[in-house]
């Protein structure tokens, strides 16, 4: 079996950024099953990808044909890529309760994560993943945050509803985005002191906004950027992480 990496944090701190960069860096070495679990879908965008089918498009058909035809159902809307995979959690085709979508969902990462060296889940924004227990099997956790008090505490959250529900991730990190030089240390000491441990941190970059605005994959970001660059020192780490595993 291979690992499981999940991304995780309140909404707009970078965390689809992160996972870009995750699956950009590991699918150089071997191919990675990337997955969007959020319902308001980043990464494929992210990632330069066009998605015509999601989890939540075949939800209907999947729950009406049982388990036994589950597989190659969900195979129809993974998109292959060269060096990776992806599929999508998106919306329902109707209103209602996410619930039906959130266990095929479970299944789908448990059922597929097992035929690749690497899997990268985009978590959706927020603690709802922790709760449905869709990263339940998770062996790092990357908590990512900006310089915020609001940001700390969904950190510390994500790490105390973990401990409630005795989800169990191996390593569980923090990344903080968008750091102001003279703020690293008082984030450090603020992080510690709840008991978080900071892998790295990432500054404001201009090519990044730059990106977002113009809609470029941020999987084509160069690696000589201050993000690229700053990356490079925290994927070390966690690669160090899975070795100790």
């Amino acid at each position: 079996m291979g690992y499981v990496i999940a991304v995780s944090g309140k909404g707009g701190t970078g965390k689809t950024l992160v996972s870009s960069l995750l699956i950009r860096h590991f699918s150089k070495k071997s191919p990675v099953l990337a997955i969007d679990a959020d319902p308001d879908s980043n990464l494929p965008e992210v990632l330069g990808v066009e998605v015509e089918k999601t989890i939540g498009d075949i939800r209907e058909r999947i729950t009406a044909d049982g388990v036994s035809e589950f597989e190659g159902k969900i195979q129809e809307i993974i998109v292959e890529e060269p060096d990776f995979d992806l599929f999508v959690m998106g919306r329902p085709e109707q209103e209602g309760c996410y619930c039906v979508v959130n266990n095929i969902l479970r299944v789908a990462i448990d059922t597929f994560s097992q035929n690749y060296d690497m899997t990268i889940i985009d978590c959706e924004a927020g603690l709802e993943h922790l709760s449905r227990r869709t990263t339940r099997n998770v062996d790092v956790m990357i908590v990512v945050t900006d310089a915020t008090k609001k940001g700390i505490l969904t950190a510390k959250r994500v790490k105390e509803i973990a401990d409630e529900l005795h989800i169990e991730f191996k390593k569980i990190h923090v990344i903080v985005n968008r750091i102001r030089p003279e703020l690293k240390g008082e984030m450090e000491i603020a992080l510690s002191e709840e008991g978080l441990d900071v892998i790295g941190f990432l500054p404001y970059d201009p090519i990044v906004a730059e990106y977002d605005l113009k809609g470029t994959p941020v999987f084509e970001l160069p690696e000589d950027t201050p993000v690229g660059m700053a990356f490079e020192d925290i994927v070390s780490k966690i690669e160090e992480d899975l070795k100790s595993l």
